[in-house]
């Protein structure tokens, strides 16, 4: 800390400090407060502020509260603002005067991901050559909790915590007297604890979690890191324990009808099925009867009881490689509304008319009692549709199977003339050994029998946010808006370079799903498909629940709403007591269960929720195939891999490996020997002296250096031999050699320990 000013007062530059680095407004008030300022020297203080005012260095700002003025200094505490293409994060000064141009600030050295907009943090700020500020984080301020987690290790007479978290760039030390007698090597969860003013923060041991040679641990992590709920309370425990099959009476009974559930070979609860058969209306040659029946959890779970308090809270299930972590209790989300072969299911179900070519006649729902004829998966499926039955599915190969592949064909005809976007994402799945340790990680499978159950799911979708509307019913629709200009922008400047090989998205016109498709099929046989397949994705917005209809873009649809996994999300359940509500209004009975008078506001706040639930999720998921396949490479560290840049930032690249799926940091200490600038625009780095160029999508050899599976993270260095990038036509200026501010970002020689 600076030299306290005289009288007990603090000094200028600890006053500016101050303001600059609180994370909420400052007054003459919270100045006296901090540095303990003694009422007789409180006159002295404010004359010592208002000098600082005249000399400009600080100005009040609304409510009288005083910001830096003009310039930000050295230490200030900034907000994520936005992700770029690229995962970079830019940043703004949490305290600037109002009116004035908020300067760009860059995060450097940081992975921060789409979940980290709004963070704070204090940062140390250096303006950078063409503009802006430079940040490297200090400590993070929002968004950290008072709790960590991490790897205990035993030291001396206490130990440390190394967190698994890998924004956390310090470890914590624990006393032997607040260790909780953990053992080396155990996971543990840690309360922060007062800071010292020298040394190591320090925590104290609140849970021992389990050995961290235990491989069930990665999913640990995940879950403790993403606040994943993971215990039912008593009450929705005993209600789910008393929940009974439900009787025919007052529903329609569909058990003759031969509904199958086709799902992935691991999957764990099954509630939906379909079937189909030619439709018998001479009026409609051609056509087709589709049925899609779904488990019918809104008898089971009623609003505002226990079971629905729990549900509401998780939003969604969420898998891991070794544990799924339910919405639901077992005893419904694994039984009673599981769509178990042989057993009678309560369901809502779904008739839907097709024509031939797929164009939508006609549907409406009925509550009913079904009962599934085969548990299939999409493999089996497959194979008996290509002409290779097992003896599971031969005996349903002409009256099912086939009658599916046919009504999906019409769908899928649909589906082209709509001109939706198909993106062609390879996904990877960990496989575990019985051990319960990665025995490998592969591709998934993109088969027809995939795209098969998409399309009855999505005319299911559609069927149920159309009745909705018509009933004037609440509906959580599931939304997908249009791309931010700004994103499709920078999309349309980096094909620039690429419009020779006939890879270009159209100026003056608005944007349809069809034109990204289009221009994915140009690109398709090329080496740029991965490339723009992933530029294509990042362009897009996300999706999300809402009350208000904003239609989905990427499936070129004006209503959408998620009707068809009532088991595992929260928001199906909530279109399922909606239509059920609907149709006791409309005096068509549907029996109980439905969706009680809404507040609007709520309702909002509700959808809000649940897309941040499932965000939390899909983080919580990557997170843990990130850890597992790192554990699953630390035996081949020195080992080379394949693989194409997936990200470019000013602290290097990101690199997808092609064998495994894994996402690598090659650091810019581990780029040939040249100071590298970062083209944002261009997502590439360029030698200022070689003119060798890095850029998104470009394939290299990489060698593994170093594989953490705590922190699920990669470090790369190119592989002997490697070419280090093409080189640039046109190489950047080099500026002169006296130049301060490229001598201070240049990369210093490391000495390695051997």
């Amino acid at each position: 800390m600076a030299k306290r000013g005289s009288r007990g007062l603090p000094s200028r530059k600890e006053i500016l400090d101050f303001i600059a680095t609180s994370p909420t407004p400052v007054g003459k008030r919270e100045i006296a407060r901090a540095f303990k300022v003694a009422p007789a020297d409180r006159v002295a203080l404010k004359g010592l502020i208002k000098e600082i005012e005249r000399s400009g260095e600080a100005e009040r700002g609304p409510k009288r509260r005083l910001a830096v003025a003009g310039k930000l200094p050295e230490i200030a505490v900034i907000e994520v603002i936005a992700i770029d293409l690229d995962g970079e994060a830019t940043a703004r000064p949490v305290a600037w005067p109002p009116g004035e141009p908020v300067p760009r600030i860059v995060v450097a050295e940081n992975r921060l991901g789409g979940d980290e907009v709004g963070q704070r943090a204090v940062a140390r700020l250096a303006r950078l050559p063409e503009g802006g500020y430079e940040a490297r984080i200090i400590r993070l301020l929002s968004g950290t909790a008072e709790r960590v987690l991490g790897v205990f290790r035993r030291h001396g007479a206490g130990g440390r915590i190394e967190p698994t978290d890998r924004k956390l760039k310090s470890e914590y030390g624990v006393t032997l007297a607040e260790s909780g007698d953990a053992g080396d090597g155990e996971l543990v969860l840690a309360e922060v604890t007062a800071a010292r003013r020298f040394g190591l923060p320090q925590a104290r041991i609140i849970e021992r979690l389990g050995d961290t040679a235990d491989p069930r641990t990665i999913s640990l992590i995940a879950i403790h890191t993403h606040d994943i709920p993971t215990t039912f309370s008593p009450e929705a425990l005993a209600q789910a324990a008393a929940a009974k099959p439900v009787k025919l009476a007052g529903r329609t009974d569909l058990r003759a009808i031969p509904l199958v559930t086709i799902d992935g070979a691991d999957a764990r609860d099954f509630d939906d099925a379909v079937w189909a058969a030619p439709d018998d209306d001479p009026a409609n040659p051609g056509g087709w009867h589709i049925l899609v029946a779904i488990a019918d959890v809104a008898w089971y779970v009623r609003p505002g009881d226990p079971l629905d308090r729990a549900a509401a809270e998780r939003g969604n299930s969420v898998y891991f490689p070794d544990r799924v972590v339910p919405m639901l209790p077992e005893a419904l989300s694994n039984e009673l509304c599981s769509l178990k072969p042989g057993m009678p299911r309560a369901c809502i179900a779904v008739h839907i008319w097709l024509d031939a070519t797929g164009r939508k006649l006609r549907h409406h729902f009925e509550r009913g009692l079904m009962r599934s004829a085969a548990r299939l998966t999409y493999e089996e499926v497959q194979a008996a549709h290509d002409g290779r039955p097992g003896a599971k599915t031969a005996p349903l190969v002409a009256g099912v199977i086939a009658p599916l592949y046919g009504a999906y064909a019409a769908l899928e005809a649909a589906r082209r003339r709509r001109g939706t976007l198909d993106l062609d994402l390879p996904e990877r799945r960990v496989v575990l050994g019985a051990d319960g340790r990665v025995a490998r990680i592969e591709a998934r499978q993109r088969l027809d029998s995939h795209r098969l159950i998409e399309e009855f799911m999505i005319a299911a979708n559609v069927a149920a946010a159309e009745t909705l509307e018509r009933m004037r019913q609440p509906c959580m629709y599931r939304v997908h808006d249009a791309p931010d200009p700004a994103k499709l922008d920078a999309l349309r400047d980096f094909l620039i370079g690429l419009e020779d090989k006939g890879l270009r998205l159209a100026k003056g016109q608005a944007v349809k799903p069809r034109h990204f498709t289009q221009l994915l099929e140009r690109a398709a046989d090329s080496p740029y498909a991965t490339l723009i397949n992933e530029l294509v994705l990042r362009s897009q917005a996300q999706a999300a629940y809402s009350p208000e209809n904003l239609g989905h873009f990427g499936l070129a649809l004006r209503r959408y709403a998620h009707f068809t996994s009532p088991i595992r999300r929260y928001a199906d359940l909530l279109v399922h007591r909606a239509l059920i509500a609907g149709h006791n209004a409309a005096g068509t009975p549907f029996g109980e269960g439905g969706l009680p008078a809404t507040d609007p506001a709520a309702f909002a706040e509700t959808g809000a929720h649940i897309s941040r639930t499932e965000r939390r999720a899909a983080a919580a998921e990557r997170s843990a195939t990130d850890r597992y396949t790192a554990a699953y490479l630390a035996h081949r560290i020195g080992a080379t891999f394949h693989g194409r840049v997936n990200g470019v930032t000013r602290f290097g690249l990101f690199v997808t490996l092609d064998e495994s799926g894994a996402d690598g940091l090659l650091p810019m200490r581990n780029l040939p020997g040249d100071f590298y600038l970062h083209e944002e625009a261009q997502h590439r780095l360029v030698g200022r002296r070689t003119g060798r160029v890095f850029r998104l999508g470009d394939a290299l050899d990489v060698r593994l250096e170093a594989a953490d599976w705590v922190t699920g993270g990669l470090v790369l260095a190119l592989a002997m031999g490697e070419r280090a990038g093409a080189v640039s036509p046109h190489p950047p200026i080099r500026r002169g050699r006296d130049s301060t501010a490229e001598r201070r970002r240049a990369p210093r020689p490391r000495m390695r320990r051997r």
